[in-house]
């Protein structure tokens, strides 16, 4: 029993942490919101130190299995979380919705994406999903005045629940047809690819449309736009980084653990998936105007790359995918931060058409965002490009000739719509002046820039990381 709590020892932390910060903000009120908010701060870094600390092995008879792959997710979530929460800061304060509950939802949601990524059973991967997400359910609804950030909630929590469904309907499947929901004993069970029934293939189905609702792949993002679009900024940069890495790994734990002696059986649901979602983000987002849905559909697209490296199925492609997150990550916490700096003394604004001129009023502001729109086209030799070049890689070496180029021909259509934010940016006339960033914003999309830039330099400690967290998947 205290192997199991050193164990999971993070997450009971993190979990602890999230009452004892609720509790506070009861007992102080809402003017305590900031230091709540760094208190949560505090406590994702503190967490990240106990998962760094830690050692491996499975814990509670199995449900969680703790290992180097699991680490190097869990220290990119929290990451994650931590840059949310301080972009939100200013944010809250302008919007007068400063809540003490917004950063105690964020923790708890942190906590659920801790246990995806440890799953290591059927229920506990159920467990660790619907945390998280119920927590996220109230982050999109969170400005509860507007009606568009009303909308996204209960647009999110009713196709959630649905895919949730799909979810249960395919794990309750796979549990009547193997016997067993422990990842290690349906490999042993699915072991060579003896029992591949047919039942045991539509209830992975079934698992894979649950699982790529949560990452927004296609054609389950219908959610995604209008989501985006509605919740708070700070809320929607959440949802683009800390979920979005936290399902991608519990798809890889679930498709490669488990079901790995069916990779010819499931892989060509991951290929489907991952075509049609590169082309609907990189075609459906030229015709948009509100720059978070923009977002929103590059992120569509994004999983569409990353899940090029599930389907090579091969240790370099989950060091492709790990790779491709931890970039993505840095990416989209400075393109949020430079969004969250769109603002004049009416409020924030979200058009793509306010960017106009911003080198002229913003130089500094212009330059980072310029950083990273040309790394989310793949444009060496900024970080993306080597996101996608390694996860390209891996799909050539696994035979995946045409996976590879439809990716490399789904970058260049979306180049399109990157490079246009830029031409506004340097060569149209200027629109309105943004009023001044916040410290704390400015401070955290400058330090992605700078990563974002100069990744090239020195990738050796990301690159060494994601391939010891990469092996720990193929004992």
């Amino acid at each position: 029993m205290l192997a199991d709590v050193t164990l999971a020892l993070p997450e009971i932390f993190l979990s602890c942490a999230a009452m004892v910060l609720l509790l506070a903000g009861v007992h102080a009120g809402d003017k305590a919101t900031r230091t709540v908010a760094w208190g949560a701060v505090a406590a994702l870094l503190v967490t990240a130190v106990l998962v760094l600390g830690r050692g491996t092995g499975s814990a509670f008879s199995g449900m969680i299995v703790v290992d180097a792959f699991a680490s190097f997710s869990k220290i990119l979530i929290l990451l994650g979380s931590a840059a949310a929460i301080i972009l939100s800061l200013g944010y809250l304060r302008a919007e007068r919705i400063e809540r003490f509950e917004y950063p105690v939802l964020m923790l708890l949601a942190t906590v659920g994406m801790m246990i995806m990524v440890s799953a290591s059973d059927l229920m506990s991967l159920y467990m660790g999903l619907e945390l998280q997400s119920l927590a996220l359910y109230v982050c999109a609804a969170f400005k509860r005045d507007s009606t568009r950030s009303t909308e996204a909630g209960l647009k999110y929590f009713v196709l959630g629940a649905l895919s949730s469904g799909m979810l249960l309907y395919g794990a309750s499947l796979i549990y009547g047809f193997a016997g067993t929901t422990s990842f290690a004993k349906l490999a042993e069970v699915l072991h060579g690819g003896h029992e591949s029934s047919i039942g045991l293939i539509i209830g992975i189905v079934f698992l894979s449309a649950g699982l790529a609702f949560k990452v927004s792949a296609v054609p389950f993002h219908m959610w995604t736009p209008d989501v985006y679009e509605g919740a708070p900024t700070p809320v929607t940069a959440f949802f683009a980084v800390a979920p979005k890495i936290a399902a991608l790994a519990l798809f890889l734990r679930t498709f490669i653990a488990p079901f790995g002696d069916m990779v010819d059986e499931w892989r060509q649901i991951i290929v489907a998936i991952s075509v049609l979602s590169m082309l609907l983000g990189a075609f459906a987002a030229i015709g948009q105007s509100n720059i978070k849905r923009l977002m929103a559909y590059s992120s569509i697209g994004h999983v569409g790359y990353a899940l090029i490296g599930l389907a090579a199925a091969s240790p370099e492609g989950v060091r492709g995918i790990l790779i491709y997150l931890a970039i993505y990550l840095a990416m989209n916490v400075g393109a949020f931060g430079v969004i969250l700096c769109m603002r004049r003394a009416t409020g924030y604004v979200e058009e793509i058409d306010d960017l106009a001129g911003l080198a002229r009023s913003r130089p500094g502001l212009a330059a980072a965002m310029a950083i990273f729109m040309f790394s989310l086209a793949g444009v060496p030799p900024m970080a993306g490009f080597f996101g996608k070049f390694y996860v390209f890689m891996a799909a050539v070496n696994a035979g995946l000739y045409t996976l590879a180029v439809i990716g490399v021909l789904a970058s260049v259509v979306g180049a399109y719509y990157y490079l246009r934010i830029v031409k506004l940016m340097y060569f149209d006339q200027p629109a309105e002046p943004f009023a001044a960033s916040d410290r704390e914003v400015g401070v955290l999309t400058a330090a992605a820039g700078v990563f974002t830039l100069l990744f090239f330099v020195y990738p050796a400690p990301l690159l060494a990381g994601a391939a010891t967290a990469a092996k720990a998947l193929f004992p």
